[in-house]
């Protein structure tokens, strides 16, 4: 496992973890191996998101990419997928996006992307972070007459909103709508780029004071969203992350709808209407069997990809598929932009709606989920991928595979970009599915505590 990059990108609190030295590394790398900055005159783009850390860190990446001779694109605030389109639009040599995501504000992250808004390979990450941990004294700085330059674009959101409003293509006129911006990213475009389709928009969590990213709202807290929107009168709504790259929605009942029921409604839409290239799409392990039951009734095949809308990313594009997405709701529409956008989620689930004159709920009724039961256990640094070679979770989690069978299945994993063990149980028996995730969260902390009690 890289020891720098995870599933998306670095991430860890900011200033403290992902200090400015590192961020400027970083860029400085970044700028070496995906835009050649040694080699010839380059430019890379750079957003961010609405922390207060991301001003200093993004000068800090800034100062890495111009002291190797590449050109430093600044968008300001945007989502991250402005980012990635612009990089395209602009024809830049890689993208920079700072932003801890869905994380709350202490944390923050950084996102390359490289041309044409591509995810990076694992080649690639490896050559950056080399270059960051180990060989950055090697790396050759450009002399003062021919350092990168700075430039500012401001129209970075416009630009986008009248992109989205072409391939969107929908009339929202007499729909009500509630939309909460998490504080984040989606506070600069969310407003306008709805308004645009004729609805009448209803916005929270929009007013960012650099601390208040992702609290007690967005994807991570849905409550207030279901109250702003039943005190409206809202035929639905949408939460947004704080980099608006994934969305959650709310039907007219106050019920969620998450990333997979969200994702069936857009199988069955793109299958439906001869849109879905080869009628597949991609999926992580961490889908729900009810959605493999629901495609598979309908004639979709899913495939699967390893967790992270990275790697959904890099088998759509692989493979020439051009739909793929994950439970948290990062849904990606490869014909239309090179990474995941909550916001055209929303927009292309609303589209449906008016299109077929139903409501969300009986959108989002035709698929059955199996209940299923996610538990996260936090582990100290030093103990990453330790856990996978231990007897007693190993044989915890092969017994309850067989009690399970084929009604039912066990994931564990470790996050890509946090020190936590995922463990997901799944089945027809709730109460049971909920013991066996308990039952090995209560062996993985008791292991790693007893560990870090013999280490000290």
């Amino acid at each position: 496992m890289n020891k720098l990059f995870g599933t998306d990108g670095e991430r860890g609190i900011a200033v403290t973890d992902l200090t400015c030295e590192l961020a400027m590394k970083i860029g400085r790398a970044a700028a070496v191996t995906i835009a050649g900055g040694e080699e010839r005159h380059s430019r890379i783009i750079i957003g961010t998101d609405t922390r207060s850390s991301s001003d200093p860190l993004e000068d800090a990446v800034v100062s890495g990419v111009r002291s190797v001779g590449t050109d430093a694109e600044v968008l300001g605030v945007v989502p991250t997928s402005v980012v990635a389109y612009m990089t395209e639009k602009h024809d830049a040599d890689a993208g920079i996006m700072i932003s801890g995501s869905g994380s709350s504000a202490e944390f923050n992250g950084i996102k390359i992307f490289g041309h044409k808004g591509r995810m990076l390979t694992d080649d690639e990450e490896c050559e950056i972070e080399n270059l960051v941990l180990y060989e950055h004294h090697n790396i050759k700085l450009a002399p003062h007459d021919e350092a990168g330059r700075i430039s500012y674009y401001n129209q970075a959101a416009d630009d986008y909103i009248e992109y989205i409003r072409e391939i969107a293509e929908c009339d929202l006129s007499g729909m009500k709508i509630a939309l909460d911006c998490a504080n984040g990213c989606a506070s600069v475009t969310a407003q306008k780029l709805f308004s645009s389709f004729g609805a009448e928009i209803f916005v929270m969590s929009d007013t960012p004071d650099g601390e208040n990213i992702n609290r007690n709202c967005g994807t991570n807290q849905i409550d207030p969203l279901i109250y702003f929107m039943k005190k409206n009168s809202c035929d639905c709504a949408f939460a947004f992350d704080g980099d608006a790259d994934r969305c959650t929605a709310v039907d007219e009942n106050g019920e969620i709808v998450d990333g997979e029921r969200i994702f069936a409604i857009l199988l069955e839409k793109y299958s439906r209407d001869g849109l879905l290239k080869d009628n597949t799409a991609v999926i992580t392990a961490m889908a729900n069997s009810g959605l493999r039951k629901f495609a598979s009734d309908k004639g979709i095949t899913l495939v699967n990809a390893g967790a992270g809308h990275r790697y959904i990313l890099e088998r759509m594009t692989e493979n020439g598929y051009n739909l793929g997405g994950e439970p948290n709701g990062h849904i990606v529409f490869l014909d239309d932009l090179p990474t995941a956008d909550g916001q055209l989620t929303a927009l292309r689930i609303l589209g449906i709606m008016k299109k077929e004159n139903k409501k969300l709920s009986q959108l989002a009724a035709d698929m059955t989920k199996l209940p299923q039961v996610m538990l996260n256990v936090r582990i100290d640094t030093q103990c990453r991928e330790m856990w996978k070679n231990n007897k007693e979770i190993s044989q915890m989690i092969e017994s309850f595979e067989n009690e399970l069978g084929e009604n039912g299945r066990i994931v564990v994993r470790e996050s890509g970009h946090e020190p936590l063990i995922r463990i997901m149980t799944e089945g027809s028996d709730f109460s049971r599915i909920n013991e066996m995730a308990m039952a090995l969260e209560d062996c993985i902390r008791r292991l790693f505590r007893h560990r870090a009690a013999k280490e000290q």
